[in-house]
């Protein structure tokens, strides 16, 4: 099962790289959802290497997750791109090429600090914590990093996926209200980010946050 794992955490680093390296916002949202998707295995995996066996509370926090982040929430940016007719990041706080270097920057540190920090030893492999430390990094450029609300959006998503991934890593049964909670928190997050985003827009006519936070100064 490690091995398994140890590939999830491989398509999080390659989903994370192709996100900072997207301007597209449908192509950042279907990158986001299979990153969402492929974390949903993780409580069975990790589950597993931890006792052996599967769990019915592990498939089940399993298949909430894989709903949520590989459906619902993508389903709901999806309707709010294209009530919004927006299709691309243009101009970024950051450029592409130097949010990709950051990146590599981003990995590299995170693998560095796991090795630092006294954290018990993870029934997710060796790879799920720095992998978890260089997704949450990861979100935060893409919030700070972009203009546009969706792509904001997304960041926070891939953000939470880290937070999911560090704390099945560390504590493989966290308490079963405690992980609903999450899940309930974001998706409820998100569908309200997402009635702000098409406000928004039927506002002002784009989505690009510079833009409207420069309101106040007129």
């Amino acid at each position: 099962m490690v091995g398994i794992i140890d590939f999830v955490m491989f398509l999080l680093v390659a989903t994370n790289l192709a996100l900072l390296e997207s301007s597209r916002l449908k192509t950042c949202i279907w990158l986001v959802a299979f990153q969402g998707m492929a974390l949903g295995f993780l409580p069975v995996l990790v589950g597993y290497n931890h006792a052996g066996s599967i769990g019915l509370h592990a498939v089940f926090v399993g298949v909430i997750s894989i709903l949520l982040q590989g459906v619902v929430f993508p389903l709901l940016l999806m309707l709010a791109v294209h009530r919004a007719n927006v299709r691309r990041e243009i101009e970024p706080f950051v450029s592409y090429n130097i949010s990709i270097i950051t990146g590599v920057a981003a990995l590299a540190a995170s693998i560095w600090l796991s090795r630092f920090l006294n954290i018990p030893a993870s029934a997710g492999g060796t790879l799920a914590v720095p992998m978890a430390f260089f997704t949450i990094f990861t979100g935060l450029l893409i919030i700070t990093s972009r203009k546009k609300a969706i792509t904001q959006v997304v960041g926070y998503l891939v953000m939470e996926n880290g937070i999911f991934t560090f704390g099945f890593a560390v504590m493989p049964h966290a308490p079963f209200v405690v992980e609903l909670g999450i899940l309930l928190d974001l998706l409820v997050a998100v569908f309200v980010m997402g009635i702000m985003i098409l406000h928004i827009s039927a506002t002002f006519d784009h989505i690009d946050v510079s833009r409207i936070s420069t309101l106040g100064d007129e």
